[in-house]
């Protein structure tokens, strides 16, 4: 017999801003019990340490939440040079410490161009990645290191936005960099890349995340202001700050179907829509107006059902 899920059936997509010290999966619960949710997912973790835009799916807005985990990523973070730490952020143990104090601005904005475009990374043991179901970050704290392959990445904006020497900061010299780029791109290897071409060293002492996918920080909620909501009781202020569940896939063609094709569609058959792409995933919408789900061209021209939202 299936087992009844607890809590209120919502959709829609919260765009979370991520506290510090806490794990993606952590800030997901907090709000999952603030809104009373009965189903709810995060869309990629950020580190403990990061902060910023965490789109969060409820209901069955969950079923689209790989597009956003797929989608590009911009970050602002400031680099400590002269500091290698084991994790390559600064939650990490501090393994060495080198002499910055020659570093220049020049140097620096220089050698940010070397990760503009196509770049290799090799995964850092302390990210999320799994080896053998054991993700890396586990295995590095038990003082385990495994071999990675390295991945492709895509860095489609790299800009200097300050430098402080270390003059000013009364200690190391410290960066803050701006950086839009692809899925699976890992911040603090752009650190410790930079810091090993500097000759001195550096890791990501901040890092928020000001993107991802279409969303941005400035559509972002705190976990604070939700607690707020829910000691008053505001039900439907929570649920008004849940975005469409199709705001996840508003980068694909629409297509919209009559209601007869709806029909056939919600079935799970394949039907034929005049006007239809050639190819590819489309978002789908019945005559109203309404949010289906998203369909698939099939090698005949007709839309095949890929994903469906529940009606009932």
């Amino acid at each position: 017999m299936a087992k009844n899920r607890r809590g209120r059936a919502i959709s829609g997509i919260l765009i979370l801003d991520k506290p510090a010290g806490q794990s993606s999966n952590r800030s997901l619960q907090i709000a999952k019990r603030l809104f009373d949710a009965s189903k709810a997912g995060h869309t990629g973790s950020l580190d403990p340490l990061a902060t910023g835009v965490l789109p969060l799916c409820f209901g069955e807005a969950t079923k689209f939440s790989q597009f956003l985990l797929d989608s590009d990523k911009a970050y602002r973070s400031t680099f400590l040079l002269g500091v290698i730490t084991a994790s390559g952020d600064a939650d990490g143990d501090v393994v060495e410490s080198r002499d910055a104090s020659s570093v220049t601005e020049a140097a620096v904005r220089a050698g940010l161009q070397q990760f503009s475009g196509e770049i290799d990374q090799i995964p850092s043991m302390f990210s999320a990645l799994k080896h053998n179901g054991q993700p890396l970050y586990k295995l590095a704290r038990q003082g385990l290191e495994v071999e990675r392959k390295s991945r492709r990445v895509t860095v489609y904006d790299i800009q200097l936005e300050a430098f402080r020497s270390g003059e000013q900061t009364g200690g190391n010299p410290e960066v803050d960099v701006y950086i839009r780029c692809s899925k699976g791109t890992y911040v603090r290897s752009i650190a410790e890349d930079l810091g090993l071409a500097l000759g001195c060293g550096a890791h990501v002492k901040m890092l928020h995340r000001v993107q991802a996918g279409p969303f941005l920080e400035q559509q972002a909620v705190s976990l604070d202001a939700l607690e707020v909501l829910k000691q008053k009781d505001e039900f439907l202020s929570l649920d008004n700050l849940l975005l469409p569940a199709d705001c996840a896939v508003m980068h694909l063609a629409k297509v919209e179907m009559a209601t007869s094709e709806q029909f056939y569609m919600l079935q799970g058959q394949p039907v034929q829509i005049p006007g239809s792409p050639n190819d590819g995933v489309v978002r789908m919408y019945g005559e109203s107006g309404s949010f289906l789900g998203i369909g698939e061209i099939l090698d005949d021209g007709r839309v095949g059902p890929k994903r469906l939202i529940a009606t009932n």
